[in-house]
């Protein structure tokens, strides 16, 4: 039997070292994350495996999975863990090594494998760890799922049998040869790659050179360090450094990518950086005019302009707004059939003819390029400003515990819900819509708009308001949101605000 993990343990001590160290809310929604040694140790990834193989096995998928690591200096120690867990409970494991996450994805389709668990942190500071999952390619599990799994690790369900394992060479060339399998762009376009010090450094520069970018890498050495500052798209510090190259290199663009690849930032020729969603009704306006009428499955963080785009409307096409998060974005791109999926953090999904229905950040970058080999009279510049004009906020992301972060979360929906119900204002103004499907999303009679909702991978909130008037709108909805979540003594800081 293996012992049933504890949910704290202290460092240092044979306790430590003789027993599985799960902490229960490393178990989020759609994926798993943990500080590690703090909130698991290497024992409890091998729990978290073999609890995996267990539920595979209970969902009567084949045992057989794809994993890989990112560029963490102990990804691959906890993979191997994992690994050993997968084994124990029967699973034939086929490890790519060190890869992105979409080169996980991507390796289910060309090896023909069920299953996936790529080790990856993500955006995450340093010392986090995390497992992304899947056993129904090209979608990744979700609450469902997750709560099963969670059941089944920390009461040491386990079902064992006999495992096998084997690695697969040189994975990434194959990789970087589907996407790149293509006709090479037109334009000259002369193109930052940034990547943070994180494990797209070792692909991104590669990819855009295949279909015919002039390639100016940013930090693309890996350091699992991250010295200059973590590899997250929606962080303002590498955003700002990708301007300062585009400017001083005179590029058509500046392409990011985070962690483990599975997310795109851009900042356009003029040094502006273009939040996400921006960049996604840019990329609905192109791909509308080449498939009239097509859906785009957008999340409640993105900007009101896929909803109000003369663009768009002219195209037929049809919008969801639907839950943040990778599963949620990809589960629904995938229930509707739609062209793609875009969510406010960089995460882009496309379906058939452009990918496979998951979030590759490399596809994205591509989709780019070929936009701009499309308008080869506009600057990405020029396609930016054609857009109608709002003033969106970055992700803000106020400190609040796990264990607290959904209580504040469903108390601030009815909050909103009670004052929408008595005709009361907010932020000057009646409220005109609530969205609730994914915390709230109070919309006041100008359009104005701001989102509260608990961050689905870290102890946070997660704050974004637009305004479709002015500037000083905006932070007028920004005050009013934050002076609802001062009431909460739980709600800390914020690692950025306007």
């Amino acid at each position: 039997m293996f012992p049933t993990p504890k949910s704290a343990l202290t460092p240092n001590t044979y306790a430590y070292e003789s027993s599985p160290l799960v902490k229960p809310t490393g178990f989020r929604e759609y994926d798993a994350r943990w500080l590690l040694e703090k909130e698991i140790n290497l024992m409890g990834i091998q729990a978290l495996g073999m609890g995996l193989g267990t539920l595979i096995g209970e969902m009567g998928v084949k045992r057989e999975i794809v994993t890989g690591h990112d560029f963490r200096s102990y990804s691959a120690s906890v993979k191997m863990a994992l690994v050993s867990g997968l084994m124990a409970a029967g699973c034939k494991v086929h490890d790519i090594g060190l890869c992105i996450t979409p080169m996980a994805y991507f390796a289910q389709f060309d090896l023909d494998v069920p299953c996936v668990a790529m080790v990856t942190a993500s955006h995450n500071d340093n010392g986090w760890t995390g497992v992304k999952m899947g056993a129904n390619r090209p979608l990744t599990f979700g609450p469902q799922e997750m709560t099963r799994l969670k059941e089944i690790v920390l009461g040491a369900k386990f079902s064992f049998a006999s495992g096998s394992y084997v690695f697969v060479e040189n994975f990434p060339a194959r990789y970087i040869a589907d996407v790149t399998n293509r006709p090479k762009i037109k334009r000259k376009l002369k193109v930052v790659a940034a990547c943070g010090n994180g494990t797209a450094g070792a692909f991104a520069p590669k990819v855009l050179e295949a279909i015919g970018c002039e390639v100016v890498p940013l930090d693309c050495e890996l350091d699992h360090t991250f010295p200059r500052y973590n590899p997250n798209t929606e962080d303002m510090k590498m955003l700002h450094a990708m301007r300062d190259a585009v400017l001083l290199n005179k590029a058509d663009v500046a392409l990011g990518f985070d962690g483990d690849g599975d997310r795109c930032g851009v900042v356009d020729n003029e040094g502006e950086e273009i939040f996400a969603d921006k960049v996604g009704v840019m990329l609905a306006r192109d791909m509308s005019t080449l498939h009239k009428n097509a859906t785009f499955v957008v999340d409640v963080k993105s900007t009101g302009l896929f909803l109000t785009d003369p663009v768009l409307k002219a195209n037929g096409v049809k919008v969801d707004y639907w839950k943040t998060g990778h599963s949620y974005i990809k589960r629904r791109v995938n229930e509707l059939g739609a062209v793609a999926g875009f969510e406010k953090s960089g995460h882009f999904f496309f379906n058939k003819p452009f990918g496979r229905g998951y979030d590759d950040g490399m596809i994205f970058a591509l989709a780019v390029c070929d936009m701009l080999d499309r308008n080869p009279d506009k600057s990405m510049a020029d396609l930016r400003k054609a857009l109608p004009k709002t003033w969106g906020s970055p992700t803000m992301a106020p400190h609040c515990a796990d264990e607290k972060k959904y209580g504040i979360v469903d108390s601030v929906v009815k909050h909103f819900e009670a004052m929408q119900k008595d005709g009361r204002r907010f932020c000057g103004q009646p409220i005109r819509d609530l969205v609730t499907v994914n915390g709230v999303r109070v919309t006041v009679e100008d359009g104005t708009w701001g989102l509260v909702r608990a961050s689905s991978n870290k102890p946070e909130l997660v704050v974004v308001v637009e305004s479709p008037v002015s500037e000083a709108r905006m932070r007028e909805m920004f005050k009013s949101v934050d002076s609802v979540l001062k009431t909460y003594p739980d709600v800390g800081e914020y690692n950025q605000t306007i």
